[in-house]
C-alpha cells in the first residue's frame, strides 16, 4: 500500500454552481478544472469505476452523478482509460476522498480531471440530484466554477445557459467520439470488422480474447469498404447520442445486413441494428446507468446482473415477427436484447465487457465467436 501521507489531497476549496434546466440549483465545491461546462445530466448506481465511466466515449455529452457518497479514494491510473481522453464533461460527486491509496495508483481524481480539462462538483447532496432526475426525468444542465458577483444573478445566467444548450434527443455525438482512421488490433483466424461509435477498450480486448483478428473502422465508413475486405464477423459497438439521429450510420447498415455476415451490436450497435430492421427507439425518462441492472436471458431463463449505459431503448411493441427478443430488463421491462430469426445477427442493450460491472454476460463474446466459426464451416462445407 502506498504512503497515504504522500497521496493526500488538498481539499476543493473554489465554489461551483450546478444548475437545471428545470430551474433547480445546487452549491458545493469545485474540483478538477476550471470553467463551464455544459451537458445532459445522468446519475449512475456503480459502487466503485469512476475513471472507467469517466473515459466510457458512451458518455459524451452528459454529466455525470455519482450515487456512491464518497470518490477519488483509490485515484487513477493509465491502464484503467476505456479510451483516450475523458469524454463525460464534467463529474458530480458527494464527497471527493481527501486521500487516494491503492498500490496501482498514479494520480489523485482531481488531478486527473485538470489533466483532462474537466469540472467536477463536490459537497452537494448526490441523494437529491438523483431523486430529482428520477421523478423528473435526464435533463439538459450547466456546471461552473465561474461565480462573481450576486449569487443568485450567477444562478439565473446558469440556468439560462443549461435551456440553450443542446438536447440529447435527435443529437448524434459519433463523429465526436469515433476513432481518426483504420487500425488493426489483436489476432487470430477470423476477421471481424468492427464499427466504432465510441468502443470501449475492454470490448476490443475481449474481442480479440475470442482469437479475432480485428479491424476497427471509423463510423462514417461506407459498407462497400467493410464488405470489400471479406471479414468473417462484424461488429456494432457501443456510442452516445440518440440512435435515430444517426443516419448515415442507418443508411450504410441494410447492405451490412443484407451480407449475411454474422453480426453482433452492443448498446448504440444494439438500437442502429434495431432500426435498420424496422424497430423503433425512444427516450428512456432517466435512462439505466450501473453495474446492477438485473436482465433476464429469455433462451435460458437465467438472471444476470449487468453494466449498463443508455439513455434510449428498442420500442418492444415496435419490434417486427422476424425478430425474436431475448433479453428483458426486470426494472422495467424494457428490451435488452433481441436475435435475428433467420440471419445470423442479435445484439444486446447492456454491456457484457463488464469494466467496471459484473461478469454475468461475458458468454456473449463467446457466442458471437461460435456464431462466427460456424458460419465460416458452412461456408467452407
Amino acid at each position: 500500500m502506498k504512503n497515504t501521507e504522500k497521496n493526500t489531497i488538498t481539499p476543493p476549496v473554489k465554489s461551483c454552481l450546478l444548475a437545471l434546466e428545470d430551474g433547480k440549483t445546487y452549491t458545493g465545491k469545485g474540483f478538477g478544472a476550471e470553467g463551464t461546462a455544459i451537458g445532459e445530466l445522468v446519475f449512475n448506481t456503480s459502487l466503485y469505476g469512476y475513471q472507467e465511466i469517466l473515459t466510457d466515449p458512451s458518455y459524451a455529452g452528459q454529466i455525470v452523478t455519482l450515487t456512491t457518497p464518497e470518490v477519488g479514494n483509490y485515484g487513477t491510473n493509465d491502464e484503467d482509460m476505456e479510451s483516450r481522453r475523458v469524454y463525460a464533461r464534467g463529474l458530480v460527486v458527494r464527497r471527493l476522498s481527501k486521500i487516494y491509496s491503492n498500490w496501482r495508483a498514479q494520480t489523485s481524481l482531481d488531478a486527473f480531471l485538470k489533466k483532462h480539462g474537466i469540472i467536477g462538483i463536490s459537497e452537494i447532496d448526490t441523494r437529491a440530484v438523483t431523486r430529482h432526475i428520477r421523478d423528473k426525468g435526464a435533463m439538459r444542465c450547466a456546471l461552473s466554477t465561474e461565480i462573481s458577483g450576486d449569487l443568485d444573478e450567477c444562478r439565473n445566467k446558469l440556468v439560462e445557459i443549461a435551456r440553450q444548450s443542446p438536447e440529447m434527443t435527435g443529437l448524434d455525438l459519433t463523429k465526436e467520439v469515433t476513432c481518426d482512421s483504420t487500425y488493426p488490433f489483436g489476432s487470430g483466424n477470423f476477421r471481424v470488422a468492427v464499427l466504432d461509435f465510441g468502443i470501449k477498450q475492454n470490448i476490443l480486448n475481449l474481442l480479440a480474447g475470442e482469437g479475432f483478428e480485428l479491424t476497427v473502422y471509423p463510423s462514417d465508413t461506407k459498407a462497400a469498404t467493410i464488405l470489400n475486405s471479406h471479414p468473417d464477423g462484424i461488429f456494432l459497438s457501443n456510442g452516445p447520442g440518440d440512435p435515430a439521429a444517426c443516419v448515415d450510420v442507418l443508411q450504410e447498415l441494410p447492405q451490412l445486413i443484407d451480407s449475411k455476415i454474422p453480426m453482433f451490436g452492443i448498446c448504440l450497435g444494439h438500437q442502429l441494428l434495431s432500426i435498420a430492421l424496422g424497430a423503433k427507439t425512444f427516450k428512456l425518462k432517466f435512462g439505466h446507468r450501473g453495474g446492477n441492472q438485473p436482465v433476464k436471458d429469455l433462451l435460458t431463463g437465467k438472471v444476470e446482473i449487468t453494466c449498463q449505459n443508455h439513455g434510449f431503448a428498442v420500442d418492444k411493441d415496435s419490434v417486427p415477427k422476424d425478430l425474436e427478443i431475448t433479453h428483458l430488463n426486470l426494472n422495467d421491462g424494457s428490451v435488452e436484447g433481441f436475435r435475428h430469426k433467420e440471419l445470423p445477427i442479435f445484439a444486446v442493450q447492456y454491456h457484457p465487457e463488464a469494466h467496471p460491472g459484473p461478469n454475468d454476460s461475458n458468454y456473449l463474446f463467446t457466442r458471437f465467436s461460435d456464431l462466427v466459426r460456424t458460419e465460416r464451416k458452412a461456408k467452407v462445407i
